[in-house]
């Protein structure tokens, strides 16, 4: 067996932000994985371990060389391979070429069928290790990539990393790999804490440098994390509280730090008064400290600091982070109670100064539309009442007021629910507060829906007049851009308007584009009306394939030209069970309704003369007229089981027909009757759904 030895490739460097430090850790043991299998050099697993200064692949049992390779592979047969003088032909040289050999150096000799055949023959000799792992060493090192950040130069050369290269610790087994980059040669010295352990420490081997690590006060990603969680954990038991750890915020404390304590500090009692979502806004996102709430859910005066300072100033590293969030809080406190001293409604004339987007003019006309289409949405879409939709428009008029607001130019995350407050305060009704609050949602797929039916209101409006203005302008999104959220604001439309009790989207899109006529915006209205129709059917689709709907379900639903979100889905979820409860008939009605659409004539028209039809046509037209009757019954109420049950009893009648009667009958009368028929036959299922696009292979 080969002697194989562990490998260590740690590149050290000042502070990395933690969003590249991320993405640098995905990609480094794909690079070494990678960079060892393409030089045939077997290995064990290969780990990544990181910290702000740190980022290194540790690789298991790696062969000191590689292995001596002799291939033989036969090739064309001899015959096809050499002309009849004798030199090497086409198919030769190809095989040859990708052997990787010379086309004069092939063998020609006989193989177990008894026929001759050229055979490629290449022996490898094995190399050492350590070359290989130098060269593979330098190149993943430049090859790391930096999304959205700026690499940094230093010293004498033009290579680059996200933060300057200080040293590189490279070995196999206790033997140093000879690495060069940026003017930094390696060693089998790493360096650890910058206070608690500063200074070189030797690596004897690959398998002691987490050890090394730990003994200078750095701890990798998963032991830093999991140590801020016991200590987070700790804290909650102690004071009996929550901490609110967001993913993102955390994620990005874990890589603050290489030797975390989790401290607790307190604000003053003032700042309980200030709406909690700028208070902890202000601490997550500006001093990365984590907010507590009590049992009941309310903020507290304490929140969580991981330092990464030596435990023994803890109460010096606390005071100083309660000196910052108060003067951080101050300014939040100051903001507000600025904002406060005007209605909401004060603000509105600032709106004029503030661009929506360039063609479609400024927040204030938005804020106009809205309070137009808002109240169309709750009355039309939801069904609400005069006072609702009232209210509807009020709170759309005032939605984007908290735009040009002190506390939201500072905070700008807590756009609408600032809002949602000054509104409170000047007095406004609470479902108007409350829409004003929830306007933005849903922010993504998944996310909450406004928690009332006027909020509902507000933000399909909202989300509505953007997609239907970016289209009037011809500016929708394509694959590269979307800088108006619009494939975004088309989802959270589809969501609000799924539980809708009433189909209302195309009325509203219409509403919609005569607000901007009304502005004076230029634009077919019929050809924008028929795209945005069209971009609302993809994203229903796109939706109704990710609940496991079948394309050719989709496809059928979709002929049948609808757009509204809960019309739609019902449609498609009640045609995939159709067919799942009943395959092999909706399989037989798919075709007989595909040959019946390919045969008719829609110039004929649906009038059948009855006194030239045989007992097999007299007995389709009945099933024909009933079914129509339950159909359009059925559609009228929303129940879209029973259109397709009236539509299964067809599928008797119909094969019947077909095997019955010669429909291109010699008598052009006859034929054109049995025409209509079929004509009046497919004619049911238009408004239900195209069923003929389940016959489709």
């Amino acid at each position: 067996m080969a002697e194989t030895r562990d490998f260590l490739l740690e590149i050290g460097c000042e502070e990395m932000p933690s969003a590249p430090l991320n993405n640098a850790v995905k990609q480094l043991g794909k690079l070494v994985e990678g960079g060892l299998r393409d030089a045939g050099l077997s290995h064990g697993a290969v780990r990544v371990v990181s910290s702000p200064r740190r980022l290194a692949a540790l690789v298991s049992d790696v062969a000191v060389a590689t292995d001596e390779v002799h291939e033989v592979r036969r090739g064309p047969a001899a015959k096809i391979a050499f002309d009849a003088d004798g030199n090497p032909t086409k198919a030769a040289e190809g095989f040859a070429r990708k052997c990787g050999v010379a086309a004069v150096d092939l063998v020609r000799r006989e193989d177990t069928d008894g026929r001759e055949y050229v055979f490629a023959e290449r022996s490898v000799a094995s190399k050492p290790a350590m070359p290989i792992l130098s060269e593979l060493s330098e190149r993943v090192i430049g090859s790391l990539e930096w999304p959205n950040y700026r690499s940094q130069r230093w010293g004498s050369t033009h290579a680059t990393f996200v933060r300057p290269v200080r040293w590189i610790c490279a070995l196999l087994g206790a033997e140093v790999v000879p690495v060069s980059y940026a003017d930094v040669t390696s060693s089998n010295i790493t360096r650890g804490h910058r206070v608690l352990g500063a200074g070189d420490h030797v690596v004897a081997e690959p398998a002691a440098y987490e050890s090394v690590l730990e003994s200078a006060f750095v701890l990798g990603a998963e032991r830093r994390e999991q140590v801020i969680r016991e200590g987070i954990a700790k804290v909650e038991a102690e004071l009996g509280v929550t901490v609110d750890t967001p993913k993102k915020v955390f994620d990005e404390v874990v890589n603050l730090c290489e030797w975390p304590t989790v401290l607790v500090g307190h604000f003053d009692e003032e700042f309980l008064a200030v709406p909690n979502e700028i208070i902890c806004e202000s601490m997550l996102s500006n001093q990365r400290y984590f907010p507590t709430y009590d049992k009941d859910g309310k903020l507290t005066r304490a929140f969580v600091v991981v330092s990464n300072a030596d435990p023994a100033v803890s109460e010096t590293v606390v005071d100083g982070n309660e000196r910052v969030v108060r003067a951080r809080l101050d300014d939040a406190k100051f903001f507000y109670e600025e904002d406060l001293k005007e209605p909401l409604e004060a603000y509105l004339p600032k709106l004029d100064k503030v661009t929506f987007q360039e063609k479609l003019g400024t927040v204030r006309q938005k804020a106009s539309r809205m309070e137009g289409l808002a109240p169309a949405v709750a009355t039309l879409a939801l069904g609400l009442d005069e006072a609702h939709a009232q209210m509807a428009g009020r709170a759309a008029l005032l939605a984007k007021a908290d735009l040009v607001t002190q506390a939201v130019v500072e905070f700008t995350s807590q756009q609408g629910v600032m809002g949602g407050y000054y509104a409170a305060a000047a007095g406004e009704p609470a479902e108007v507060s409350e829409a004003i609050r929830d306007q933005y949602r849903p922010r993504f797929a998944g996310d909450e829906l406004p928690a009332g039916p006027v909020g509902i209101a507000v933000a399909v409006s909202d989300k509505l007049d953007t997609i239907c203005g970016m289209f009037a302008i011809n500016q929708p999104p394509t694959g590269s851009s979307d800088p108006f959220a619009v494939r975004r604001s088309a989802i959270g439309v589809i969501a609000m308007l799924r539980e809708a009790p009433v189909r209302a989207l195309e009325e509203l899109i219409g509403r919609s584009l005569a607000s901007y006529a009304e502005q004076g915006l230029s634009f077919d209205a019929d050809e924008v009306a028929a795209n945005v129709r069209a971009f609302f059917a993809g994203r229903l689709a796109t939706i109704a394939r990710d609940e496991g709907i079948a394309p050719d379900t989709i496809e059928a639903v979709s002929a049948a030209g609808i757009v509204d979100p809960a019309e739609f889905l019902h449609r498609a979820h009640a045609l995939e069970d159709a067919r799942a409860g009943q395959p092999e008939l909706f399989d037989d009605l798919a075709t007989a309704y595909a040959r019946a659409a390919h045969l008719g004539d829609v110039k004929l028209g649906l009038e059948v003369d009855e006194a030239l039809l045989g007992d097999a046509e007299q007995a389709l037209l009945r099933a024909v007229d009933e079914a129509s009757a339950t159909v359009s019954e059925r559609l009228g109420s929303g129940d879209y089981e029973g259109s397709l049950a009236a539509l299964a009893s067809l599928r008797e009648p119909i094969d019947r027909f077909f095997t019955d009667v010669l429909v291109m009958d010699e008598d052009e009368r006859v034929r054109d009757n049995r025409l209509r028929l079929l004509n009046r036959f497919s004619h049911v299922f238009d408004g239900v759904a195209n069923i003929g696009a389940l016959a489709r292979k």
